[in-house]
């Protein structure tokens, strides 16, 4: 499975960035940097990828460096598939 296409897809999906969510890097600037991020569209996001990788998110799990970097989400959701 590739956690990267398939957050890029979701991301995409989620927040109607079209083929921006393409470019997205690991160092790629999320919170405060996509003005689609909004707090509303971070539920969207977590309910997403609840959805889409089979996991449940445990909100005191998530803070603001969860979502500082398109790299930081991804190892978020890669800790969350290995347990």
């Amino acid at each position: 499975m590739d956690t990267r296409h398939i957050l890029r897809e979701l991301l995409r999906e989620e927040l109607n960035l079209g083929a921006r969510a393409d470019g997205f890097a690991d160092d790629t600037p999320l919170l405060g940097a996509v003005p689609e991020l909004d707090s509303m569209a971070v539920v969207a996001v977590i309910t997403a990828m609840e959805e889409r990788f089979g996991v449940t998110l445990d909100d005191a799990d998530i803070d603001g460096s969860t979502f500082a970097t398109f790299g930081s989400l991804h190892g978020f959701i890669r800790e969350h598939l290995a347990t």
